[in-house]
């Protein structure tokens, strides 16, 4: 491990991320690291349902934890289902207690799918809900008392709650995502009734709304067939020009460091006086 920095606008900080093996929420990690926090990173490592693409590995959130040390900050790991409070509850506060308390809560962690309605499974869509809105707010649950707790003890570490929601969802809403859109909605209720429930005790709640992202939840065979199904076997150049035509900006995606740089300023006090907002980071796709 690297030596522990010792500056940075979050040093002295503790983050929660879930979702944090790979894609956006080992950017989120690695993000809020480089700007001095310590991470708690949480994955189920496992693949959920019938998701169209393959989960993530543990291997993967020990890259992510490579990743966090190199940068000169210490990490736990989690190996938890956030669809699963009592779990998810023991170990944020067993690796709170490691750490030094909670600061930032990143709500990461969401699977995707699509399909027409009538041909939806209701398990697709149980599922959908279970881990993109349920287990978001079983993350917020088991973290706001540890919130408390470290602010009680150093009222100058006040929380911040960052969610994430999607362009196509509290935004916006295209077809065939019926399940994947009411939970992203759902999001942008958490964030607006609990900016209001606990911005009396200093406790920050927002939401950032990517459109999509370069990682393997959209870069699949199935997220290509749902967007070109008159093609056999599209692949991702058949379909980044339409990607491109839903944005303002020249782009047919964008990166994840684009999302965690927006989630680090909302983590930070640059924002300290920024709650119940819903930040799209979209390229224009709700501009237009």
């Amino acid at each position: 491990m690297s030596e522990q920095r010792t500056t940075g606008p979050l040093h002295g900080r503790v983050a929660l991320v879930t979702g944090a093996a790979r894609g956006q929420g080992r950017s989120h990690a690695v993000r809020l690291a480089e700007d001095g926090a310590s991470i708690i990173a949480v994955d189920v490592c496992a693949r959920v349902g019938d998701t169209p693409y393959p989960g993530a590995t543990p291997a993967d959130l020990e890259r992510t934890a490579e990743l966090v040390t190199a940068v000169g900050q210490r990490v736990c790991l989690e190996v938890v289902d956030v669809r699963h409070l009592g779990s998810l509850t023991d170990a944020v506060h067993r690796a709170a207690d490691e750490l030094g308390g909670l600061d930032i809560v990143v709500a990461n962690a969401g699977i995707a799918g699509g399909a027409p309605i009538e041909a939806m499974e209701a398990s697709a869509w149980q599922d959908m809900i279970d881990v993109n809105l349920t287990g978001v707010w079983n993350t917020i649950k088991a973290a706001v008392p540890v919130l408390r707790r470290t602010a009680d003890k150093d009222p100058s570490r006040r929380g911040s709650i960052i969610l994430t929601s999607s362009a196509n969802g509290g935004i916006k809403a295209p077809p065939n995502l019926s399940h994947y859109a009411a939970a992203k909605h759902g999001i942008v209720g958490l964030v607006r009734s609990l900016a209001n429930e606990l911005g009396p005790e200093g406790i920050r709640v927002n939401s950032v709304h990517p459109t999509a992202v370069d990682t393997d939840m959209i870069q699949n065979a199935f997220t290509y067939k749902l967007f070109r199904p008159e093609l056999e076997s599209p692949g991702k150049a058949d379909v980044e020009d339409l990607f491109r035509s839903f944005h303002s900006l020249p782009i047919p995606w964008i990166e994840p460091i684009d999302v965690s740089n927006a989630v680090a300023f909302l983590a930070s006090d640059r924002a300290r006086r920024i709650t119940g907002i819903t930040l799209p980071v979209d390229g224009g796709l709700s501009a237009r």
